[in-house]
């Protein structure tokens, strides 16, 4: 292994480290780990140095990848399934698994609020619709979805379903991610030999001529290698063009994508006028609360200001009495003195008379 190599994996190391810390900690960790790699590697240390604070929502995608990879592994998967529904131009299946997305995310997404908020951040609205957008990506695109398992992002990310995600600049170390896009390929390939019987004809000899589901799966193999050559710098035909164009004409194809995707913008619309009602609603009933709140509040205002007044009141009087009863004091001391010399006057009288 050379030396590109070996620092390449050291850094590789490094950032897997620092990319899993609460984001507040991720500089004063940078800057300690670059203080530690200059005692084996300047080049090393400047690279650590060169590492990116992630963003708040790529953040917290990293914490979700790391602390829940099946949940990562299943919108993987069903981001596959979705590939090959568009490529063999299935628009029913698009609709369900559409659906199947739009479930998924929901519970995902309530598994990425419960772990930002275990490591001490909360998610705004904001942040959660980024992170969403980026899981939501990771179904479109075999080199987004190993973007976010790789736990490195560095940024939020998008798709169109159309175009390939654009990953330059979003995960720390790129080669990681051209690594995890070959493997995936590889594994991809493998899985696809086992799970498949040899095709026959009616004569019962094998067929040489590619199945429509063959054809997609050899189209979504041929994205997954033009990510990671996009990944690793290196350029590629787009995956839209990995199709023999005659058997896969690009006007139906355009058209039936289209309409998979007019299906699930529609769907998408049905739930957030559903979601609207139900703020609405809710709304309504916060408004009505607020307003008998607000009531309350005023009562208990006007009895604090009578408590007041009684309480002022209250004190004078005590004021009053404490006066009236230091002089009550002052005469009962002063009588009790004349009584006391009065005695004593007494007293020598019969003695003068004896």
């Amino acid at each position: 292994m050379g030396e590109m190599q070996l620092m390449d994996r050291r850094l590789a190391e490094i950032a897997q480290e620092l990319y899993g810390l609460p984001l507040e900690e991720f500089v004063a960790a940078r800057t300690a780990s670059a203080k530690s790699a200059a005692e084996e590697d300047r080049e090393l240390a400047a690279a650590v140095r060169g590492l990116p604070k992630p963003s708040s929502a790529a953040w917290a995608v990293n914490m979700f990848a790391r602390h829940d990879p099946d949940s990562v592994r299943q919108l993987s998967e069903l981001g596959q399934s979705m590939r090959a529904a568009q490529d063999n131009l299935d628009a029913a299946a698009m609709r369900e698994l559409g659906q199947e997305r739009r479930r998924l995310l929901s519970e995902v997404m309530e598994i990425v609020h419960s772990v930002a908020k275990q490591r001490g951040r909360k998610i705004s609205g904001a942040v959660a619709t980024e992170v969403e957008g980026t899981l939501r990506a990771a179904t479109a695109d075999s080199g987004a979805a190993a973007a976010v398992r790789s736990g490195q992002l560095l940024k939020v990310l998008s798709s169109d379903g159309v175009d390939q995600v654009d990953l330059d600049g979003a995960v720390a170390v790129p080669q990681m991610l051209a690594d995890a896009l070959q493997n995936e390929t590889r594994k991809e390939g493998t899985d696809r030999r086992r799970r498949e019987p040899e095709k026959t004809t009616d004569a019962g000899q094998r067929s040489d001529k590619p199945s429509i589901k063959d054809r997609a799966q050899e189209s979504g193999r041929e994205s997954q290698k033009g990510n990671a050559k996009r990944a690793a710098g290196q350029t590629d035909k787009p995956r839209l063009q990995a199709v023999e164009p005659m058997r896969r004409p690009a006007l139906p194809s355009a058209l039936e994508k289209a309409l998979a995707s007019l299906a699930e913008a529609e769907a998408v619309t049905r739930a957030a006028d559903k979601d609207a009602a139900a703020t609405e609603n809710r709304l309504e009933e916060l408004e009505a609360e607020v307003g008998r709140l607000a009531e309350r509040s005023r009562k208990l205002r006007e009895e604090l200001k009578n408590l007041d007044r009684e309480l002022d009141r209250v004190r004078k009087e005590r004021e009053t009495a404490a006066i009236e009863a230091q002089q009550a004091s002052r005469a009962a001391d002063k009588g009790r003195r004349t009584e006391e010399l009065a005695r004593q006057r007494v007293l020598r009288l019969r003695n003068t008379q004896n």
